[in-house]
C-alpha cells in the first residue's frame, strides 16, 4: 500500500482547517501524517482517512498574492 500525502503537501483537516504534512508513517493500521494547521498554531497528528487533499487553485495571482509572492 502507499500513501496519498507527501512532505509539504497541502492538505485540509477538521473540514475547515489548512494544514501542510510535516511527518509521515506507516503503521500495521495504516498511515498517519503530523499536519501544522496554522489557526490551531501547532502540529496535529491525523488517520490518513481524516486528511483531504487541497484542491483550490486559482489560475491567475491576485494583487495582493502577487505582493506576497515576491517578497
Amino acid at each position: 500500500m502507499k500513501t496519498e500525502f507527501l512532505f509539504g503537501d497541502i492538505v485540509v483537516v477538521d473540514d475547515n482547517q489548512i494544514g501542510v504534512i510535516v511527518k509521515s508513517w506507516e503503521d500495521r493500521l495504516g498511515f498517519y501524517h503530523e499536519v501544522y494547521v496554522r489557526s490551531y498554531n501547532c502540529i496535529k497528528k491525523y488517520r490518513e482517512e481524516e486528511i483531504e487533499r487541497y484542491r483550490v487553485r486559482h489560475k491567475y495571482l491576485s494583487e495582493e498574492e502577487m505582493e506576497w509572492q515576491n517578497r
